[in-house]
Formats: C-alpha cells, sequence, structure tokens
C-alpha cells in the first residue's frame, strides 16, 4: 500500500474525511461534506480490503468508492435541496425572514407564541411575539421583524378593520366607474 506522511493511504483518506465532516457539523453550509464522505468511504474500503487487494487494484477500488459516495451524497443534497436555495427551504439568513408567511401554532402574544414559516427551512417552527395584538392559533400571519431568527415578531395578516373600508371604498369606486361608464354610452 503507498505511504503518504508515513501513514497509508486509506487511513489518511479515512482521517482527512473524518475532518472534513466535522468541519461540516461546525459550520453548515454543504461545503465540505460531499468530498468528506467521499473520503471516508474510500478510506473505509481501503483500510478493510487492503489485506485482500493491494496495489492498482485496491487504488481503483478506493477510486470507485470515492466517486460512488460522493456522487451519492450530492445527489442525496439536491433532493433535499440543501445547499442550492432553489428549494425554498432554506433560509440564507435572518433578514431573509421579513415577508414570509406562517400559521400561528400556538397563540402569539406580546411574550410568547410559536408560528409554522411556509419556507422556514429545515425546522418551520419559529418562537414568536405578536406585533400589536394577540394572535389565536391557525391564524395566517406575515413577519415583521426577524429578530436575530430566534423569536420573530410577527402580525396577523387576516383582514382587519381598515383594510375592510379600504376594500369597501375600492369596490364602490369600481361600482361607480361601470355604472358611470354604462350611462356614458347609453
Amino acid at each position: 500500500m503507498v505511504d503518504v506522511f508515513g501513514f497509508p493511504l486509506s487511513l489518511l483518506l479515512l482521517l482527512v474525511g473524518t475532518g472534513l465532516m466535522v468541519a461540516e457539523a461546525l459550520a453548515p453550509g454543504a461545503n465540505f461534506i460531499v468530498v468528506g464522505s467521499g473520503l471516508t468511504v474510500a478510506g473505509i474500503t481501503g483500510v478493510l480490503l487492503s489485506p485482500v487487494l493491494g496495489g492498482a487494484g485496491l487504488i481503483l477500488l478506493m477510486t470507485v468508492a470515492l466517486l460512488a459516495a460522493s456522487a451519492a451524497t450530492l445527489s442525496g443534497y439536491r433532493r433535499l435541496g440543501i445547499g442550492s436555495g432553489e428549494s425554498g427551504s432554506k433560509t440564507s439568513d435572518s433578514a431573509s425572514l421579513r415577508g414570509q408567511t406562517g400559521t400561528v401554532t400556538e397563540r402569539v402574544t406580546d411574550s410568547d407564541g410559536e408560528v409554522k414559516l411556509d419556507d422556514g427551512g429545515f425546522n418551520p417552527y419559529y418562537r414568536a411575539r405578536a406585533a400589536d395584538r394577540p394572535i389565536e392559533t391557525g391564524t395566517d400571519v406575515m413577519v415583521m421583524d426577524p429578530g436575530g431568527g430566534n423569536v420573530v415578531t410577527v402580525a396577523a395578516t387576516e383582514e382587519d378593520e381598515i383594510d375592510r373600508a379600504l376594500r369597501e371604498g375600492r369596490d364602490e369606486r369600481e361600482t361607480d366607474d361601470g355604472s358611470n361608464a354604462e350611462a356614458e354610452s347609453a
């Protein structure tokens, strides 16, 4: 077996791969896990099969294991939408929570509550505080202030008195415009 820095290649691949996966766990972002998993599987393959195979055959098998494990990990990440930013299931930072909508799962008051955001990431449940008045369970809400991402401030998106008055005024104008247009054409 080939030695690198005094270590068998398979053991070195195992150690480096494990180190990369630990680094990914400490600083998530889908940057190291694909290569780390491939190196770890290649290292394990080399450690287990080095007594049976040797030389070029073992190196070739470790290479195939590295490519297969890396491809499987990358495929899994894409299927889950991790790291791509395309799935909408991942938030990039707390500021990206502003304007997101969701539903109250636990009554929200000025000091306590919980909401489930529609595009809230892996765990879409967030502790929440009400922006103005208590909000009951099942109410649709919008994030007004992400507050660092730990506790979001939300407001109900349901129609209130002001929204009703604006809608009624808009409906009256549209009705008036329609009847005026009919009177002018006659």
